[in-house]
């Protein structure tokens, strides 16, 4: 049955609130934002159960209560399917061996720690979570900002709607609404462009598994349009949308309109976790190994409570990244996540194998490591919690370079870790790993830009290349409509900086490559050079940034087309300072910016160049190459590391042997 055509019903809970004063039950709209239909009873139960399509799905039960007034607790409940979920066995391809995907090494597994080095640091108070006053020395200015008001009573206790009304010169003539538009708003996924912006904030939405559709893509373009030349959008390395141009008085009307579309941007930023990712390719793909909507999107439920704020999870040491895996591609990038899900069965049943700590930071690159535990798909939501319970209780929260959840890995050892993930967990234990992983090793990562053929007969997806990730607001309005008109109203994102339009019927596939916008601008075959470039926002919003970035990334690719020809394909990622966004170490080429000095000694826009970086079962990260390359001189140098290292052949001598 055809994905689009299935509706999503309206859900409510019902909401138990309790002070010392008063208890009251309320019924509230509850929305997975996944389509979904009710099929039939759970067993053994008279609740009724959803079912996701396509059938392979698993059966779920959701529940969410708060307890205290502000706080916020969701579980779910996974019905294991009867047979593994293995890839179609109408696919052509027949795996014979299946192996976890993952390093195989880690930490000290055996590290001496002190007792009350295990003591939680934070406490609840009043429905939020606050540091406690004696782990208070030594800690960074941004904790300090977090004690003094919990960023997340801005949306909670609707504070915004306070901000929103002041002018800004009022607003920066105090400390305490400064920190407020300034650190405590990305709480709310508002980040202030000070330094190039002022007055303009960035908004990072909440996008679990890259899924979107035409009605929220336009809404999105009705936001960004009204800013003009300030008004943009980024499909960002984490499967999600960023806009630009906000400013502070538009920012209630445009919560509540994203609400009404089913968006959020809260706990998008800072120290929360970030955008649930997924296979962009999930139920669709005849190779799948698992459908990741399901999790992405609960997961994206229990982290924001529903789009309602969770302080449970939203005062981490550091901000904290989360995948599912559902594919043999990797497309998730597992191995750069705090917390990564591995699918692999167990005396069967499905769940997954769990990899922890993989991070970037501007100090420190690590790769994420084993826990050697399996959950079963019951538990993804509880060890999920888990997790960043023992990272909120545990994690240092002194320099910011060392507050990554690795770091708290490496201080306790992995085993120590596990432990206090494990008394976390409902059953207070963890399994072990199983040695029953689904990722096959040995797998060719497939290129989803193009036309190809979908699980269900008579469909197809197109991927289509977003130079850069920059989209306006026309492209927005355009793309909602290839999406209505060819498809079945929804766009995937991915973390390419890439779009797919799943669940076009075959009938249509010649007309849909020869729209204007994919003949003219976001083509589905791009150049081999241009398919792979990734670039951050760079300078021209971001304040950390020391080079531009998408312009320029641009410019030397197409320079260096034209003095060499490459047959398979390189990744080029762009990153505008230390903090690398732009993940330059999984390319095969990466750029980081820096200051760098041209010929007569004077100081330039320059790159370090990282070369190396591998996606997928045998990941690794690049290493330095270069270090401090003018970005004038950028094109011959780049021209001749695709020749050395890559099998390029100069322009020139191939025109000559043609």
């Amino acid at each position: 049955m055809f994905l689009g055509s299935f509706l999503q019903p309206k859900l409510t809970l019902n909401i138990i609130e309790e002070s010392p004063h008063r208890k009251k039950k309320k019924t509230l709209p509850f929305a997975l934002k996944v389509p979904f239909i009710p099929l039939q009873k759970c067993p053994n139960s008279d609740i009724p159960s959803l079912i996701f399509p396509p059938p392979q799905f698993h059966q779920f039960q959701a529940s969410f209560q708060t307890t205290k007034p502000h706080m916020s607790s969701f579980s779910v409940r996974f019905f294991a399917p009867q047979q593994p979920l293995l890839p179609s066995t109408a696919s052509s391809f027949k795996p014979k061996t299946w192996v976890m995907a993952a390093p195989t090494t880690a930490p000290a597994t055996s590290v001496d720690v002190d007792g009350g080095r295990l003591e939680p640091r934070v406490e609840e108070r009043e429905g939020y979570f606050v540091l406690k006053e004696k782990f208070r020395d030594g800690i960074n200015p941004q904790e300090k900002i977090k004690i003094e008001k919990d960023p997340l009573k801005l949306f909670m206790e609707a504070g915004i709607d306070e901000l929103a009304k002041m002018s800004f010169e009022d607003l920066d003539k105090a400390k305490a609404t400064k920190d407020d538009i300034d650190v405590r708003l990305k709480w709310l996924g508002l980040f202030h462009r000070r330094k190039h912006q002022y007055g303009r904030f960035m908004m990072r939405l909440k996008l679990p598994n890259g899924v979107t559709t035409s009605a929220q893509t336009r809404y999105l373009a009705s936001v960004i349009r009204k800013y003009g030349k300030e008004g943009c959008a980024d499909v960002t390395t984490r499967q999600n949308w960023q806009i630009r141009g906000v400013v502070l008085p538009d920012v209630p009307e445009i919560l509540k309109g994203l609400d009404e579309v089913g968006l959020t941007s809260l706990q998008s930023g800072m120290d929360n976790v970030r955008n649930p990712v997924g296979n962009p390719l999930a139920g669709i793909d005849p190779e799948e190994i698992v459908d990741t909507r399901p999790y992405t999107n609960l997961l994206s439920q229990f982290i924001t409570a529903n789009s309602r704020g969770n302080p449970a999870v939203a005062n981490l040491p550091r901000k904290w990244n989360v995948c599912v895996v559902g594919s043999h591609d990797l497309y998730e990038h597992p191995h750069i996540n705090d917390l990564a899900y591995m699918p692999a069965t167990k005396n069967g049943r499905f769940g997954f194998n769990l990899l922890v700590g993989g991070f970037f930071s501007a100090k420190r690159c690590d790769e994420a490591i084993p826990l050697d535990a399996w959950v079963s798909a019951d538990d993804v939501i509880p060890l999920c919690k888990a997790v960043l319970e023992a990272y909120r209780d545990l994690g240092y929260r002194g320099n910011r370079q060392k507050t990554r959840m690795m770091w708290l890995i490496d201080e306790l050892g992995i085993e120590v870790f596990r432990s206090e993930v494990a008394k976390r967990m409902p059953q207070k234990e963890l399994e072990r790993a199983s040695d029953e992983g689904l990722v096959q090793k040995q797998w060719e990562r497939r290129d989803y830009l193009g036309v190809h053929p979908q699980k269900q007969e008579g469909f197809s997806y197109i991927g289509i290349h977003i130079p850069v990730g920059r989209v306006q607001a026309d492209d927005m309005d355009e793309l909602a409509r290839l999406a209505d008109m060819y498809g079945s109203g929804e766009l995937r994102l991915t973390v390419e900086q890439n779009i797919i339009i799943p669940n076009v019927e075959n009938s249509k596939l010649e007309a849909l490559p020869n729209e204007p916008l994919l003949k003219d601008r976001f083509s589905p075959q791009p150049s081999i050079l241009m398919k792979g470039l990734v670039a951050c926002t760079g300078n021209q919003f971001c304040g950390q940034a020391i080079i531009e970035t998408k312009a320029r990334a641009l410019k030397v690719t197409e320079e260096v087309e034209r003095l060499v020809s490459v047959s398979r394909p390189v990744r080029m990622h762009w990153t505008g300072c230390p903090n690398t966004c732009g993940q330059v170490q999984v390319a095969d080429i990466g750029f980081m910016g820096c200051m760098a000095r041209d010929e007569n000694g004077k100081p330039c826009e320059g790159a370090d160049i990282f070369l190396g970086g591998r996606i997928g079962s045998d990941s690794h990260l690049g290493v330095l190459y270069k270090k401090g390359v003018p970005c004038k001189n950028l094109v011959p140098v780049v021209a001749d590391i695709l020749v050395e290292h890559f099998g390029a052949v100069p322009r020139q001598r191939e025109e000559a042997e043609d």
